[in-house]
């Protein structure tokens, strides 16, 4: 049963990444996700149903649209592909999850939400370096509310009040950080982590302080790669989503082993939520 529920989130998932396609296209420039219908940007004519299946229709047709011929860019089902495993992995941890880790189907909903928005938030920031109020201000609320009911639904009442603080927590911390240093974080990544600390919140204390330190650390290790590389100077303003994103999505799925680990080599059981 769990190996045919997650074979049915990587199907919504791949559905769930066209749509994201979409809101990485239109929010930035604050248009509508729902109207128009998706067209071509080069010649203006409708995708037709057949053409608009995930993944499947970019290599249908080529890469290229049915009727004018321009390209259509391998961005679009790489997204639909990360939609699926995306949700797939996030469908794992909480109907299979490994070692002695409890199923938890009430959270699914929720952390289906969560990959969803960083999908969307690291892709558009990689592109525009900025995250939308469109996006955090609506959907953050949303998934309070949605781990909120995974609390009540395991009967579980303080995992809802952590998610809570989590989420101030985390949006202050990085509110403090954002104030000294403007240049390095920008207020999207400081209401972006109000989002991440409620859905690491609802895990454990600890799932927050490895998702937010985990984010600056894998920032940080890019930046040197880049920069030994001479593929970006010391001038250069790199997006700190993506890298918070990842870290939160690593942290959900993993974040139990490595805190698991941590709390073993130091005895520091007392730190872990």
């Amino acid at each position: 049963m769990e190996t045919a529920l997650i074979i049915a989130c990587f199907v919504v998932g791949l559905l769930f990444g066209s749509f994201a396609n979409v809101a990485i296209h239109r929010v930035p420039d604050g248009d509508s996700v729902v109207r128009p219908p998706s067209a071509c940007p080069a010649c203006g004519r409708r995708v037709r149903p057949l053409d608009n299946i995930p993944v499947v229709s970019w290599f249908v047709l080529r890469g290229r649209c049915r009727d004018c011929g321009a390209a259509i860019s391998v961005r679009y089902p790489l997204v639909e592909l990360a939609g699926g495993v995306l949700f797939a992995v996030t469908a794992w941890r909480f109907l299979a999850p490994p070692g002695d880790l409890d199923a938890d189907p009430w959270a699914l909903p929720a952390y289906l939400l969560f990959a969803w928005l960083l999908l969307v938030v690291a892709v558009i920031d990689a592109r525009t370096r900025r995250i939308p109020n469109k996006l955090t201000y609506p959907l953050t609320p949303v998934l309070l509310v949605l781990v909120a009911v995974a609390a009540v639904g395991n009967a579980t009442p303080g995992a809802a009040l952590r998610a809570l603080l989590g989420g101030v927590a985390a949006f202050a911390a990085l509110l403090v950080i954002a104030l000294i240093s403007p240049r390095g974080l920008g207020m999207g990544d400081v209401k972006l982590a109000a989002a991440l600390g409620i859905a690491l919140g609802y895990l454990s204390w600890g799932h927050v302080l490895l998702g937010v330190f985990g984010g600056f650390l894998l920032g940080g290790v890019i930046a040197l790669v880049l920069l030994a590389t001479r593929l970006r100077s010391r001038k250069d303003l790199l997006p700190f989503g993506p890298y918070l994103a990842a870290s939160a999505l690593l942290t959900v799925w993993w974040g139990d082993a490595v805190i698991g680990w941590y709390v073993g080599v130091t005895g520091l059981a007392d730190l872990v939520g």
